[in-house]
């Protein structure tokens, strides 16, 4: 089964899913152009703009892949407290959790649009129907058979359509396609009755729907990644850092609070570290002093869209004007990599295929480094193909045999190694993270810019 299942994920798009959108227009942001932080817009005006791209994916992004996947009805169900991943890709951004038990139904129809009922929780603003039997009271012998009130019109529901198949969240592999827990499915199981042996797994309708993004998201999503490249601007700087007396951990602290300040949240602890000659790479808390190579992992959220991001920072020594010139290479190195590892990312290709590639073009042009590539979107670590673990440069067991879809997000991360003259030939590394995606037509841009030049402290 799992050889079968492989070689679904690395033909998934000899057609690609289309959707009729408008195309995204590219941004090039030079480098010499300051990055502004860019206030988000009301609380209303926020889940105005989430909500209508709530009713887009809903009706542009699930009807093509529940048609390409073959799904006759693919059912949610979950209760408070233990929602199903695709609930938050679902719902309205007044929905904080589902209530006591939610059950989504979606069947695709003749004419390729989907019914949306929703059997208990919300109807996300309208986007789904809030479903009541309109059948007489059921029999006594029929609500001992299902259970209880609920899954008596789940079961009336799924015999008045009939679907020839059943989709549900259930992968060893994909988190994100496996959303139903398991006293939840027994319960399930239970009330599908004879139509269990309808059901089917298809994990790519969970996880492709959650990876797809809409033209409509980059605006909001460009203004976004510009405050994450102002905020750490403004970190690795002298208005944040006095060389000799702030720590790394300071710095963490003001990112943390800058950005709530803003309206953002994080949605991991910042990340602070040092590389200095002689000492190496220090990852606890130290004194920021001249001389050092500073590095940041830094992600934000706002308004349901994740960012991951790592830039380079040094710490100029007296009389330096600029960092020692090994070091510009590896920045080199690295921006490289990236251009690399962008021209591989092909629609279609598996995310191993795209690290070989890549891997084997960096061994070409004599550049030493990893890839650790992941997509990114409702969540930081998005659905969708790996293109390699630090730990894992010789491909990621199933994970990295998905396929890369257009209208895809992707934090392109990776780091070059060099041996720095100027630090008698210790090596640095330069860890970089930028997000970037695939428009429609699969064609690759960064969604603000990529960091081509050290932050500068003095």
């Amino acid at each position: 089964m799992k050889s079968s299942y492989l070689l679904a994920l690395s033909v998934l798009t000899s057609v690609l899913v289309s959707l009729p959108v408008t195309a995204q227009t590219p941004v090039h942001v030079p480098a010499s152009v300051p990055a502004h932080v860019q206030p988000l817009p009301s609380l209303r005006d926020q889940a105005d703009e989430q909500q209508a791209w709530l009713e887009a994916r809903m009706d542009r992004v699930l009807p093509a892949l529940m048609s390409e996947y073959g799904v006759d009805m693919w059912i949610l169900s979950m209760r408070e407290y233990a929602e199903d991943p695709v609930f938050w890709s679902i719902t309205s951004p007044t929905t904080f959790a589902a209530r006591r038990r939610s059950i989504y139904v979606m069947t695709l129809q003749p004419d390729g649009s989907v019914e949306r009922l929703a059997l208990g929780g919300s109807s996300q603003g309208g986007v789904f129907e809030a479903y009541r039997s309109t059948r007489p009271a059921p029999t006594q012998d029929t609500a001992e058979l299902v259970g209880n009130e609920q899954w008596n019109l789940l079961r009336e529901v799924i015999e008045d359509r009939d679907p020839d198949n059943i989709a549900l969240n259930i992968d060893e592999v994909w988190a994100f396609s496996d959303g139903l827990h398991a006293g939840e499915r027994e319960a399930l199981e239970e009330a599908l009755g004879p139509y269990l042996d309808r059901v089917v797994r298809e994990p790519r309708l969970a996880m492709n729907y959650i990876a797809k993004r809409i033209p409509e998201m980059m605006p909001r999503y460009r203004k976004i990644m510009e405050t994450v490249h102002a905020v750490i601007s403004e970190a690795f700087s002298n208005a944040v850092i006095t060389p000799g007396e702030t720590t790394t951990e300071d710095v963490i602290w003001w990112m943390r609070q800058r950005v709530q300040d803003l309206g953002y949240q994080v949605w991991f602890q910042p990340s602070v570290d040092v590389s200095r000659q002689g000492s190496g790479r220090i990852r606890e808390s130290t004194v920021i002093q001249p001389g050092d190579l500073l590095w940041t992992d830094f992600g934000v959220v706002a308004m349901n869209l994740h960012t991951d991001t790592q830039h380079l920072g040094y710490v100029l020594k007296p009389g330096e004007s600029e960092p020692p010139v090994g070091l510009q290479a590896c920045l080199g190195d690295s921006n490289r990599m990236q251009e690399l590892l962008l021209e591989e990312m092909e629609p279609g290709r598996t995310g191993n295929d795209i690290l070989s590639s890549t891997l084997q073009r960096m061994s070409d042009e004599g550049i030493t480094g990893t890839v650790y590539t992941h997509p990114i979107g409702d969540h930081g670590h998005g659905a969708g193909p790996l293109i390699g673990r630090w730990d894992g440069q010789e491909g990621v067991p199933v994970r990295g045999d998905a396929v890369l879809l257009p209208s895809t997000w992707h934090s392109i991360e990776l780091q070059a190694t060099r041996a720095i003259p100027e630090w008698d030939g210790e090596q640095a590394n330069c860890r970089q993270e930028e997000e970037a995606y695939l428009d429609e037509n699969g064609e690759r841009h960064w969604v603000f810019r990529r960091q081509e030049n050290f932050h500068l402290v003095w």
